[in-house]
């Protein structure tokens, strides 16, 4: 009868692992361009920080970095996720590096525009998607949205949602003294709990967002250097759990 017990009880353990909610993070900077005028300082620092936190927090991280983060390749490992989650599922994806009106450059010296990532991410079963791009330029992403949050030229997904670390027209910053982006830094800080305001040891979307704002425009002036983190997708995100820590 023991025997018996203990068999159901691996059996149902088994299932709610089974079962249970997977994160599939996609990590993703270039320090070091084609076009070698181009290179940044920081950026490698910031793909390696958050690839620690998240898989401390038990998210299955693949990280690309430098050469090999150039378009296609991103495209690959983007449509590679798509496929692998699950509709219990989360999907995170992070760049840092340069960017432009509409697009994220890779190494390779390509603007992976923001209507082909949201193409690829809206075909995903995963119900939660979140972008994370550290780049300037990046708010551009909101000419996209409509006003019920599908992107356009792609399928619409309820759950995808864009945290990007500037408006369209800004620029986004590294931070020396640190050696990390602005938004990364703060993104950094946030996960691990600074931004968990009630203490649950879950971060949400809306928390973490806050947070990062909050953070990061205090340490940009205003006028030409300002830096404003931009929330775009759906409100029904806000409450969703990015990560617990």
């Amino acid at each position: 009868m023991k025997k018996l017990f203990l068999l159901l009880m691996m059996l149902m353990v088994m299932t709610i692992n089974m079962s249970a909610q997977k994160t599939y993070a996609l990590i993703t900077g270039v320090s070091r361009y084609q076009n070698s005028q181009a290179n940044l300082q920081h950026t490698a620092k910031d793909v390696k920080s958050l690839r620690n936190i998240m898989t401390k927090q038990g998210a299955i991280v693949s990280v690309v970095t430098s050469k090999y983060a150039n378009h296609d390749n991103i495209v690959k490992k983007l449509n590679a996720i798509v496929q692998l989650a699950k509709p219990e599922d989360k999907i995170i994806f992070f760049f840092s590096g340069h960017g432009n009106t509409g697009g994220f450059v890779t190494s390779d010296m390509k603007l992976f525009m923001y209507q082909e990532l949201a193409s690829i991410l809206s075909k995903a079963k995963a119900r939660q998607v979140i972008c994370f791009i550290d780049a300037c330029r990046s708010g551009s992403v909101e000419d996209l949205a409509e006003d019920n949050y599908s992107w356009a030229g792609s399928t619409s997904h309820p759950g995808l949602v864009f945290v990007m670390g500037c408006k369209a027209e800004e620029s986004s910053y590294e931070n020396n003294w640190v050696g990390h982006g602005l938004f990364t830094q703060a993104l950094l800080k946030g996960l691990r709990g600074l931004c968990d305001v009630n203490q649950d040891k879950k971060i949400t979307l809306i928390e973490l967002f806050n947070y990062i704002y909050k953070d990061v425009t205090a340490r940009t002036a205003d006028g030409p250097q300002a830096q404003h983190p931009q929330l775009i997708g759906p409100g029904s995100m806000h409450d969703a759990v990015v990560a617990s820590w």
